[in-house]
């Protein structure tokens, strides 16, 4: 049998507050990590209650910074953006607020560039199977249906 550690309600707030310094964090997280302690409900809202007012668990600051991310690391596009977020249960205004921290212009350079990455590593003689995997590729990304079609038309017409 698996040994139960048990932690006193100060101890369970210093290990949230590492989590939550080591990098930006969702209710939902949080709400999944306390799981992990055996909390009657009262303490767990006074764990939350203190993450927030000391601001550990800033749910704006958190959209803010994962927008960033995945868009400049992982080349995310503002759909798939929006959809990760409202998985982890943000609100409409904050997601708003997030997708500001995208420039406009660096998007426009990131979709061709991926779309140009792309389009050389496809072995594809057929023009059609070539612009539907490039459209494939790039929905999978999250960009916009208006912006994916431009974009690969362009790159298409390029090559």
């Amino acid at each position: 049998m698996i040994e139960q550690k048990y932690f006193s309600i100060e101890e369970i707030k210093r290990k949230l507050e590492r989590y939550c310094v080591y990098q930006d964090r969702c209710h939902k997280e949080i709400e999944t990590k306390l799981k992990e302690f055996v909390l009657i409900e009262e303490a767990k809202n006074q764990i939350v209650l203190h993450l927030l007012e000391h601001n550990f668990l800033n749910e704006e600051r958190f959209s803010k910074s994962f927008a960033r991310g995945k868009f400049k690391i992982k080349n995310w596009g503002k759909q798939r953006i929006i959809r990760e977020l409202k998985f982890r249960d943000i609100s409409e205004y904050n997601i708003k607020t997030a997708l500001k921290e995208i420039d406009e212009q660096e998007y426009l350079s990131i979709i061709y560039k991926i779309t140009d990455k792309r389009n050389l590593l496809i072995n594809e003689p057929d023009f059609y199977k070539r612009k539907k995997k490039l459209t494939d590729f790039l929905i999978r990304k999250g960009y916009e249906f208006e912006l994916i079609f431009e974009t690969v038309k362009n790159v298409l017409e390029k090559k």
